[in-house]
């Protein structure tokens, strides 16, 4: 569910969730074309300037803004992804989930987020991270999540659409998978890519039981 305390500074918030079963594989080079069509694309149609005025990453950082949190410190994962791209940097290839998470993100302007549901623990919750809270980012050390929006479950945070931790990080051993999309503008575009995202990942990832849903 999605808290009060975000309600309250923005009714448009909106999570895409999938859970499926999958096949993480380490060599994602079967994605090679898909990346360098969409890389290409994204260098043709935008400027490093122009990134902040896309609706949906203008949305998020407003909305990071309202809640107290920096988004030029604390960039919102699609814009991270975007940035990689304009300045030359390329993409981190992990593995097959990571992957399709970054190409949903890429292709959507949304964040999305992609955890391990073996280590998560009972009812998911959509909150603000509380004064003082941090987790082990995944390659970043610790992270400072006080006023950042962050999922939580009864062992504590675990996600946000910056950052997320070590403790519900894709392994090549995962077998289950709750693939998050983030959205702080409206819902209206949710599930078309909610079906993008299920597409990619039957096709990619040998997706079963697939369940797509949006709170």
């Amino acid at each position: 569910n999605i808290s009060d305390s975000i309600k309250e500074y923005s009714g448009s918030v909106s999570l895409g969730l999938i859970q499926a079963k999958v096949k993480v594989e380490k060599d994602t080079s079967f994605l090679d074309e898909e990346f360098d069509k969409l890389s290409k694309k994204i260098m043709e149609d935008y400027t490093l300037k122009e990134l902040t005025e896309i609706d949906k990453i203008s949305d998020s950082r407003a909305f990071y803004k309202k809640i107290g949190k920096e988004p030029s410190r604390y960039r919102v994962s699609s814009e991270a992804l975007m940035r990689r791209l304009l300045q030359g940097k390329g993409l981190y290839r992990i593995n097959t989930i990571v992957d399709i998470n970054n190409l949903l993100s890429l292709i959507s302007y949304y964040s999305v987020g992609s955890y391990d549901l073996s280590r998560l623990e009972g009812p998911v919750e959509f909150t603000i991270g509380d004064e003082g809270s941090t987790y082990e980012g995944i390659g970043k050390g610790s992270i400072n999540i006080e006023n950042l929006p962050v999922l939580k479950d009864q062992a504590g945070y675990f996600g946000s659409p910056t950052s997320d931790s070590k403790r519900a990080m894709i392994s090549n051993d995962t077998k289950e998978i709750l693939m998050c999309i983030y959205s702080f503008s409206s819902s209206d575009n949710l599930l078309n890519c909610l079906d993008y995202g299920k597409m990619l990942l039957k096709k990619f990832a040998n997706a079963e039981d697939i369940e797509i849903g949006i709170i």
